[in-house]
């Protein structure tokens, strides 16, 4: 069971919770960041973070699926992107959203950053997700 919690004390985010919480003997998935690349290893969307962000989340689905779990199950995720410019970043977080992603809502980190893995890579995208009990990979 997940239980998502936005505690009244603190000020009300947008889109994500401040705290996910799994009881004991649940199964969880830690997914290594989830980058811009195609299934041949090329990079999609040079120069676009949006665009960077849409294949993230596309190749994050598939990192989940490939355990029995999905976007809904996602409890928390650091987003990277290369940019110090809030409005670059925010753009980026729009595509979070619109995803289902920020379903639940799951907690959430958004981190400008100097520079990612490979070259030209402008967003990366690490979860912590549950598997449900049952689910097949």
């Amino acid at each position: 069971m997940i239980q998502r919690v936005t505690s009244p004390a603190l000020f009300p985010p947008p889109g994500y919770s401040h705290v996910s919480v799994v009881e004991a003997g649940t199964k969880l998935a830690f997914l290594a960041g989830s980058v811009p690349l195609d299934d041949e290893g090329k990079l999609v969307g040079e120069g676009d973070p949006p665009r960077q962000a849409e294949r993230v989340i596309a190749n994050l689905r598939e990192q989940l699926r490939s355990v029995g779990s999905d976007l809904e199950h996602v409890l928390a995720t650091d987003v990277y992107v290369v940019s110090s410019e809030p409005a670059v970043l925010s753009g980026v977080w729009e595509v979070v959203e619109a995803s289902g992603l920020s379903t639940g809502p799951h907690s959430s980190t958004l981190i400008g950053v100097a520079c990612l893995g490979y070259t030209g890579q402008l967003v990366e995208i690490t979860a912590t997700a549950v598997v449900p009990e049952g689910a097949r990979a």
